[in-house]
């Protein structure tokens, strides 16, 4: 079991920990802010990156002193500058700016940048050297061998951030990784966890984004729905952990109160449990390897009285499916698999498929591309290009 993720932290001193947040407007980011507004004095803020939200950038920048705010699109410039105009915090845009604001020193980097776009800016987190709290599991899925290659040779640190993979960090404390037989991530099921093959295909945008348990974003609560997220984090937990795919289980559990187990060879499981709350796994890492107080709900089992689990249906799931084999296959297949996923999320959204439509979009697309190699960024992102432009060409008018 190779050892992505650290395992002997060296405890911090006193100065504050400096942080950048990639992604601070979304829904990751947002309460990683949130996290840091509690504690002014323990963090000092480098940077703060968003796509175009410039408003609530500007706020955040502000509120919490930072030294740089970016936004992606380049558009939005003026509209941050403005917003900015009488304080000493420096502005930028555009995509460049993005990965400069994530090369800059910082102890501790939040990635946040859903999708492939978050891909460049982790990358460069990376070669910094420091701690990443990964919450792009998209930079290990499309660029997995690159960003491990980039992890091993900066000597930095990978911080799960998603709270599965973050629950198996935690149950792997002991350090004892050899003794490992497999781990088990757990899925809430989505909202269709019951539903016939009649009620999903019917299913609109508006009843896939109310998810039973947790708060995303669209795109995750989406993922979640079809449980390409569960796939996407079995190909991630791969990564990170080290492990091949039969040694990575899935249980639907409706509750989400166990977040994921590690099963050891003398029979023991470790598993960790908690509210699910995404402050939870991002306090976590933010403080790792010390702990910080947050304002989640505390678990009382008492109250939840019981607890579900089942083996998800591949027929019902056919992403999870998908994804396993994906990971399976090696090389561009994980790249392709998500940037097929990406579009056909995308569609789905704005109505132009239908909620089946996206799995088999990917499929489709995956069959079409076969095999191929992604031995360095420019591989994935020319094969994220064209998985692209044929998942689009795909889909109806």
């Amino acid at each position: 079991m190779s050892e992505t993720v650290a395992k002997h932290p060296a405890r911090q001193g006193h100065a504050p920990r400096t942080v950048t947040v990639l992604g601070s407007t979304g829904s990751v980011g947002t309460q990683t802010i949130e996290l840091l507004a509690a504690e002014p004095g323990r963090f000092q803020v480098k940077a703060l990156v968003a796509g175009r939200n410039t408003e609530l950038l500007a706020q955040q920048a502000i509120a919490l002193g930072a030294e740089m705010a970016v936004v992606a699109d380049p558009s939005a410039y003026d509209a941050l500058k403005k917003a900015l105009a009488g304080t000493n915090i420096a502005c930028a845009a555009g995509p460049e700016a993005v990965v400069e604001a994530a090369s800059l020193h910082a102890d501790w980097t939040m990635a946040a940048i859903t999708g492939a776009a978050g891909l460049a800016s982790t990358l460069e987190a990376i070669k910094g050297g420091a701690s990443v709290a990964l919450a792009n599991k998209e930079a290990l899925v499309c660029a997995g061998e690159v960003m491990l290659r980039a992890v091993r040779d900066a000597g930095a640190t990978l911080l799960p951030v998603d709270s599965e993979h973050n629950a198996i960090f935690q149950s792997l404390a002991d350090g004892n990784r050899g003794a490992v037989e497999k781990i088990i991530l757990t899925a809430s099921g989505g909202p269709f966890r019951t539903s016939t093959h009649a009620e999903m295909a019917a299913a609109t945008p508006e009843k896939a984004l109310k998810h039973p348990v947790w708060s995303m974003g669209a795109k995750i609560t989406i993922d979640s729905a079809t449980m390409m997220n569960k796939g996407l984090e079995v190909i991630e937990a791969a990564r990170l952990f080290g492990l091949e795919e039969e040694q990575i289980g899935v249980l639907i559990h409706p509750q989400s109160v166990i977040h994921g187990m590690v099963c050891y060879r003398d029979g023991s499981v470790l598993a960790q449990l908690g509210s699910p709350d995404m402050r939870i796994p991002i306090s976590h890492t933010l403080a790792w390897p010390e702990r910080m107080t947050t304002p989640s709900p505390r678990l009382d089992l008492a109250t939840v009285a019981k607890l579900e689990f089942s083996e998800p249906d591949l027929v019902q799931f056919p992403a999870l499916r998908l994804a396993r084999a994906a990971l399976r296959a090696g090389g561009g297949a994980p790249a392709i698999l998500n940037a097929a996923n990406e579009i056909a999320v995308e569609a789905f959204l704005k109505k132009r498929i239908g909620f089946l439509d996206i799995a088999g979009t990917v499929e489709r697309v995956l069959d079409s591309m076969g095999t191929r190699r992604a031995d360095s960024l420019d591989d994935v992102i020319a094969l994220d290009g064209e998985a692209r432009r044929m998942a689009e060409a795909a889909l109806p008018l």
